[in-house]
């Protein structure tokens, strides 16, 4: 399937800002079973420098600063995309991915051999800005799913069902520096809190996951509803099994990513792939207003 993806991030502020540099995330990155074949971004006012990389994990980040006075600045992308997953989805079937069990993930993890794909998977065990060392709680929580003789892709899917189940999506519950615990505690917030307590109950267990950053396609199919998340970032995990590599899971719609899912970024968790952040000089308040449409190309 081919999107047109717009996605509109508005910043008004009631003071006049003399100076902001900052960062984006919102090209979206070329990655199996998906093709970026165009984009382009617009940014009011006119920055004054402007420069693009890709960062340690492979995603597209631009950087730019606007050194004059403004009371707005708009940042618009459009992409197309293409994506098709059906040749990974069946792949799902196969002996590696659906097999392997807990224990014998942790032993090819201990072991690695050379394998660039097992070392490059174990950075993401490690804790980061916003997951850190599990608590009890959360712990718990995994030892409920991931059992040592059991396969992971199953104990993976439980989780994500079971998080889907206990947790309400309460956006404006939680901001982005809400603790896991809390969120653990509370049982609410939204698809970034889903994605996160997820991640930390994996790496509970001394397995890899990471947190993937992007979009839902904003038009459902005839006579489907419209999945949590759309017309807006929206945000998943990616667990990785030895012998197979990464699977993703979306917590927030109990599914695994298909053709609907448009994959931006990934990281060890927001604070790697947020669609935008920086530093603004000036005084007063703003007010961020978001806006994401997806449409398929017929």
């Amino acid at each position: 399937m081919i999107f047109n993806v717009t996605h509109t991030t508005t910043y008004k502020y009631n003071a006049p800002v003399n100076y902001c540099h900052n960062i984006a995330t919102l090209r979206p990155r070329e990655s199996k079973g998906q093709e970026l074949l165009d984009y382009k971004i617009e940014i009011t006012p006119t920055p004054a420098e402007i420069s693009e990389r890709i960062d340690f994990f492979g995603n597209y980040i631009t950087r730019f600063s606007i050194q004059s006075e403004h009371k707005e600045l708009k940042v618009t992308t459009k992409s197309k995309v293409v994506r098709n997953y059906s040749q990974f989805q069946d792949s799902f079937f196969s002996p590696t991915c659906k097999r392997i069990t807990l224990n014998e993930a942790l032993m090819a993890l201990s072991i690695t051999n050379g394998d660039i794909d097992l070392m490059e998977s174990k950075q993401f065990i490690l804790e980061s800005i916003f997951i850190k060392r599990a608590d009890e709680n959360i712990r718990d929580y995994a030892k409920l799913s991931f059992k040592p003789n059991r396969s992971v892709f199953d104990a993976a899917f439980e989780l994500m069902q079971r998080i889907y189940t206990d947790f309400d999506f309460v956006p404006g519950f939680t901001s982005i520096s809400t603790p896991i615990a809390e969120v653990m505690k509370e049982k609410k917030g939204v698809c970034q809190d889903f994605a996160q307590i997820a991640i930390a109950c994996i790496r509970a267990v001394g397995l890899p996951a990471r947190y993937v950053s992007g979009y839902i396609e904003t038009l459902p199919p005839e006579g489907k509803e419209k999945l949590v998340g759309a017309d807006t970032s929206h945000a998943w995990f990616s667990i990785f099994i030895p012998g197979f590599g990464w699977v993703d899971f979306d917590p927030t719609n109990n599914i695994i990513p298909m053709d609907q899912h448009i994959v931006v970024g990934w990281g060890r968790d927001y604070y790697d792939v947020p669609p935008l952040k920086g530093v603004v000089y000036g005084s007063g308040k703003s007010k961020l207003k978001v806006a994401v449409d997806i449409a398929s190309v017929v």
